[in-house]
């Protein structure tokens, strides 16, 4: 019995040359860990080995991308003398869905698309033509968890072959926008959506050329490439195995058929991470990962965005998504505060608690290593006098605020108490500034100026704010009483 399928054969240490001639860096020896304490190492090949033995998995590789790139990989296995290294391929199941998230958004940042489309304007005949891009993205349009038809992870596509094969008469179980319902068949609609806006091109044929192969993943593939492991279901009762199906999925490959290695995956999440201006800017990134449906009641603690799931786990959040497939399991959970994440990688149906194995490989990181800070360094010039003379405090009424000049002429406006509204606001070309987050998220920023060309005041979604609070002189709304401040 073996845990991969393979042309080549592994070292006790998972070292060699592969098949493209590349050398393999073991996964579990120290010069894999060199930026890393090595007590940090330790801990993180420990929650490893944990996860793999308790979980029962046959095999379990998992890896920490930091600064854009892998600074940890590990890796355990059953079968002694075989410890598949970063370049083996799993398959990663639903992870595939945040490659058709971001293929979606480019199609919306190329002017192709709405996120507020119905998909019915893009697709013709689909069970849910009122239910919005946005919609099917993170999981509201109400549209039934599953296929109908026997159970498509383990059966073939071509049981499959229509789009209307992927329904039943009663396709949307919820109401459209009302709750998020996890809906495979709605990626699948997503993926003909950009097969329909890329011209008929196989979603996965643009995704290849347009995200895959300026990001470096080229062992990113539709179909198992060897090296790969192969998938494995473990008896609940007893330490015994049975080999999994790897069907193609056919019409719902983009919910979750694709392949990766630990190697591409830790490329995907420094992408995830930081962008990447030739795949999806950090902009479009940061909208993804922003919450777009309430969460289930008593779940506080989990949400969704567009294509990306979200969790809190010990006061810190994930941004990411987990994956499953007959014989394996995968996760993958980015935390942009510290600039790290976690991935990790199993070929089991079911046991291991891949998650959680993910999160706190992240964690573990984040708190024995915390995230050292850029230095700071003076804004590129050249500086602009007016703008630099719009900074330091504004009062909207008696409340003191900040405004401070960021990168690209931006502009960020924080109260100077502990509470109140502080947002971050992107530079426009007509001289306005656009709010990007917080209760400001969406909203105009507005420099008033009065007859002689001098600043009167900002207007922010009609609200005023002035050099001073409530001076009479200014215009503030409703008024000041002439009589001014007393005691």
């Amino acid at each position: 019995m073996t845990i991969t399928e393979s042309a080549e054969s592994y070292e006790a240490e998972g070292s060699g040359t592969g098949t493209d001639g590349r050398a393999r860096v073991p996964l579990d020896t120290c010069e894999a860990f060199a930026e890393l304490l090595p007590q940090t190492r330790r801990a993180l090949l420990r929650r490893l080995a944990v996860g793999q033995a308790e979980g029962r998995a046959p095999s379990m590789v998992g890896a920490v991308v930091r600064g854009g790139r892998a600074v940890w990989t590990g890796a355990r296995s059953s079968v002694e003398g075989e410890v598949p290294h970063a370049d083996v391929q799993y398959r990663i199941g639903s992870i595939t869905k945040t490659f058709i998230a971001v293929m979606v958004l480019r199609l919306r940042d190329e002017g192709l698309l709405q996120l507020a489309d119905p998909v019915g304007r893009h697709l013709e005949d689909t069970p849910v033509p009122h239910a919005t891009v946005a919609q099917l993205l993170s999981h509201s349009s109400g549209l039934a968890a599953e296929t109908r038809g026997p159970w498509w992870e383990r059966t073939s596509g071509e049981l499959r072959p229509e789009p209307a094969d992927l329904f039943d008469a009663r396709p949307q179980r919820l109401p459209a926008g009302r709750r998020h319902h996890y809906s495979n068949p709605g990626y699948a609609l997503l993926g003909a959506l950009v097969e329909r806006l890329r011209g008929g091109t196989p979603w996965y044929e643009a995704l290849r050329r347009e995200v895959l192969a300026p990001l470096g993943m080229g062992r990113t593939t539709l179909h198992p490439q060897m090296p790969h492991a192969g998938g494995w279901a473990v008896h609940p009762w007893a330490d015994a195995m049975l080999p999994e199906p790897a069907q193609d999925t056919g019409l719902m490959g983009p919910a979750g058929q694709l392949w990766s290695t630990l190697e591409d995956l830790c490329r995907w999440a420094g992408f995830l991470l930081r962008g990447d201006e030739r795949v999806l800017s950090a902009t479009s990134l940061a909208e993804m990962r922003t919450p777009a449906v309430p969460p289930e009641a008593g779940g506080w603690d989990a949400g969704f965005g567009l294509g990306l799931q979200l969790a809190r786990r010990a006061g810190r959040t994930l941004v990411g998504h987990t994956g499953s497939m007959p014989g394996f399991l995968a996760a993958l959970w980015t935390d942009t505060e510290e600039d790290v994440a976690g991935i990790v990688l199993a070929n089991c149906t079911s046991g291991p608690d891949v998650p959680a194995v993910a999160a706190d490989l992240a964690g573990i990181v984040a708190e024995h290593e915390p995230r050292i800070p850029e230095p700071w360094r003076p804004l590129p010039g050249p500086l602009d006098p007016e703008l630099l003379a719009l900074t330091g405090p504004w009062y909207w009424g008696a409340k003191p605020h900040v405004l401070r000049l960021r990168a690209e002429r931006g502009l960020e406006l924080a109260p100077l108490s502990r509470s109140g509204r502080a947002s971050r606001f992107r530079a426009e070309e007509d001289g306005t500034w656009t709010g990007l987050d917080g209760y400001y998220a969406g909203e105009t920023l507005r420099v008033v100026r009065d007859r002689d060309g001098a600043v009167s005041h900002l207007d922010l979604g009609t609200f005023v704010f002035t050099r001073g609070p409530y001076e009479p002189s200014d215009p503030v709304p409703g008024g000041v009483d002439p009589e001014g401040w007393r005691v």
